[in-house]
C-alpha cells in the first residue's frame, strides 16, 4: 500500500481527487462489497482457452533447413540503439536478424543516452554478454568490439552511416540486400545509428523469424545485479513462494527462489498478485490531446508541456484540424486513466483486497489520479514501496535497469493487466507470458475503443450489464490466435517459428 512517505513515486501531488465515472465507481463500490460474501463464477486468475497450454517455446530448436553462420563474414554491422529498455530489446533482436540476413559479424549493440531517457546503461548493464554471444554462436558472430584495423576508422567520414531516414519503417529484406549489403562489402563495417522498428514482420524467410525469437526469448538474460533484486521484489510482492515456473527461471536464473519438497504443500497457500501496467505519464497524456476531467488548469499545463517537449506536433495543430477530444475517445485513442482501469478489473470480479503490482508509477496527476483506483483496491505496490533506498541505490539514474525490474514483476505475476497494448513493455511482457507462460499466464488486454463506447454510457447501464459486457471484451482479447501477417512476433510468438503446437 502506498504510504505518505512514498508519494515520490508520483507527481503532482496537491490535487483534489479527479473523479470522470463517480456513478460507475459507486456501483462498483457496492457490487464489490457483495463480492466478498459470496463465489464467482468466472475466474480471470486463470486462462479462458485450454488451447493456450498446447503451445511450447521451441525457437532454439535446430532445424535442417536453418542455414547457419556463413564460412565468411561480409563484414561487421554496429547498431546505436535509442529509447528505453522495451524498444532497445526490439532493436537488439532487430539487428540480429539483420546480421544473419547480410552474412555479417554483429558488433554487441549501442545504446544511445537521450535527453528523454537520460540513462547511459550500457548493453553489459543490463545483459548478460557471453550468454547471449554463446546462445547465438552457431546462427551469428558476434564481437565486443572492432578489429583494430576498423576501429581506428572514421565511420562516418567514409559515408557507413546509416540512419533511420535510409531505411524505411518495417523495410523488408530486400531494402536491406539492395542499399545496405553494397556498402557493407565495400567499406567493411556499417552503422546504423538509432536503429528501431526498421525491419518489417513478413514477408522474412522463416529461420530469420526463427532467430529473432530465439534472440528474444532465449538469448536476452538480465544480469545477475538485476535478476537478484527482481527476484527481492517478487518475493515481497507474493510474501511466499511456491514451485518456480518456466518464466521464473527464465527472467531470475540463479536467482529463482526455490523450494524443498517438504515446503511445498505450505508453499500452495502463496499469494497471488496482478501486475497492472497503467500507461497515464505526463508525456502520453499531453501528446493523446485527450480531456481527462481536470478542467482549465490541466488543459494549461498539458499545453505547456506539449510546447516544450512536441514543438512538431504543436507545429502540425496549427496547419491542420484536430481531431476534438470527444472523437478521439470514441476513437480509442486515449490512454485510460486509472479510474478506469478499476473500474475494468471490479467488473472482472477481482476482489478489494486484491495484491496489485503498479509498474512504473508516474502517473500524472499524482494522487488525484490514483485516489479512485486505491478506493476500490488499496493494496497497490511499486518497486519504490517494495524496495529499500539502499536496494533502489544501484539503480537510480539508470531507467532502463528500473524497467527491467519492472519487467520481471510483470512477467511474473499471476495475471498480467495492460492498458495499452501498443506499448513496448506491455507488448514483450504479454509475448514471454506466451512463450514461456505453458498456458497459464492470462493477460488482460481492453479494447480501447469498445470500452469507450461501454463508458460513454456511465450514466444509465446498469452494474450487471457493465460486467457482462467488460467480460466479453477481455474474454475476446484471450482468444487463443496464431500471429496474422505483419504482426510482431514478439508479441505474438504463437506461429511455427516461434512455438511448436501439440495436438
Amino acid at each position: 500500500m502506498y504510504a505518505k512517505e512514498d508519494r515520490a513515486v508520483y507527481t503532482h501531488e496537491e490535487r483534489p481527487s479527479i473523479h470522470m465515472y463517480s456513478r460507475l465507481l459507486n456501483l462498483a463500490t457496492g457490487a464489490l462489497a457483495e463480492k466478498e460474501f459470496k463465489q464467482d463464477g468466472q475466474n480471470f486468475w486463470e486462462e479462458p482457452y485450454h488451447q493456450a497450454s498446447k503451445w511450447k517455446p521451441c525457437a532454439d530448436k535446430k532445424y535442417p533447413t536453418n542455414p547457419g553462420k556463413p564460412a565468411k563474414s561480409n563484414g561487421y554491422i554496429m547498431v546505436s540503439a535509442n529509447g528505453g529498455l522495451n524498444q532497445q530489446r526490439v532493436a537488439i533482436c532487430n539487428a540480429v536478424a539483420v546480421a544473419s540476413l547480410l552474412n555479417a559479424t554483429l558488433v554487441i549493440p549501442k545504446f544511445l543516452h537521450s535527453n528523454v531517457w537520460k540513462d547511459p546503461s550500457q548493453f553489459g548493464d543490463i545483459y548478460q554478454e557471453y550468454y547471449f554471444m554463446r546462445i547465438l554462436k552457431d546462427d551469428i558472430d558476434i564481437v565486443k568490439e572492432l578489429p583494430p584495423h576498423l576501429k581506428s576508422l572514421d565511420i562516418e567520414a567514409i559515408g557507413s552511416i546509416i540512419t533511420d531516414s535510409d531505411i524505411v519503417k518495417e523495410a523488408k529484406p530486400d531494402d536491406y540486400l539492395s542499399s545496405v549489403l553494397p556498402l557493407l562489402l565495400e567499406k567493411r563495417v556499417v552503422n546504423f545509428l538509432g536503429f528501431g522498428n526498421r525491419l518489417g514482420f513478413d514477408p522474412l524467410p522463416p529461420h530469420l523469424q526463427r532467430l529473432r525469437c530465439k534472440c528474444n526469448f532465449h538469448s536476452l538474460k538480465f544480469v545477475p545485479k538485476i535478476q537478484e533484486v527482481g527476484s527481492l521484489l517478487v518475493k515481497r510482492i507474493k510474501k511466499s513462494y511456491a514451485a518456480p515456473h518456466r518464466l521464473d527461471k527464465q527472467l531470475l536464473g540463479d536467482f529463482t527462489p526455490r523450494i524443498s519438497s517438504k515446503q511445498h504443500n505450505v508453499a500452495r497457500g502463496t499469494s497471488r498478485y496482478l501486475a497492472l501496467h497503467l500507461r497515464f505519464e505526463e508525456d502520453m497524456v499531453a501528446y493523446s490531446l485527450c480531456d481527462f476531467g481536470g478542467g482549465e488548469d490541466e488543459k494549461k499545463e498539458l499545453q505547456a508541456y506539449r510546447e516544450i517537449h512536441f514543438p512538431r506536433l504543436i507545429e502540425r495543430l496549427r496547419n491542420t484540424k484536430p481531431v476534438s477530444p470527444v472523437e478521439l475517445r470514441k476513437l480509442g485513442r486515449c490512454p485510460l486513466t486509472s479510474e478506469e482501469a478499476a473500474l475494468v478489473l471490479a467488473a472482472l470480479g477481482f476482489k478489494p483486497e486484491t495484491y496489485i503490482y503498479l509498474a512504473g508509477s508516474h502517473i500524472y496527476g499524482g494522487n488525484s489520479r490514483m485516489h479512485p483506483f486505491t478506493s476500490l483496491y488499496p493494496n497497490l505496490v511499486a518497486k519504490e514501496t517494495l524496495l529499500t533506498p539502499s536496494e533502489l541505490s544501484p539503480f537510480r539514474n539508470f531507467s532502463s535497469q528500473l524497467a527491467a525490474l519492472d519487467f520481471i514483476a510483470c512477467a511474473t505475476s499471476d495475471v498480467f493487466a495492460m492498458t495499452d497494448s501498443g506499448s513496448q513493455l506491455s507488448s514483450l511482457v504479454s509475448g514471454f507470458r506466451t512463450y514461456y507462460g505453458d498456458g497459464h499466464a492470462p493477460t488482460l488486454r481492453p479494447n480501447k475503443k469498445r470500452l469507450a463506447a461501454i463508458l460513454a454510457e456511465n450514466r444509465t447501464i446498469g452494474w450487471n450489464t457493465f460486467e457482462d459486457r467488460i467480460r466479453k471484451m477481455i474474454e475476446e482479447g484471450q482468444r487463443v490466435r496464431v500471429r496474422g501477417s505483419g504482426r510482431s512476433i514478439y508479441r505474438q510468438p504463437r506461429c511455427s517459428e516461434c512455438m511448436c503446437r501439440s495436438q
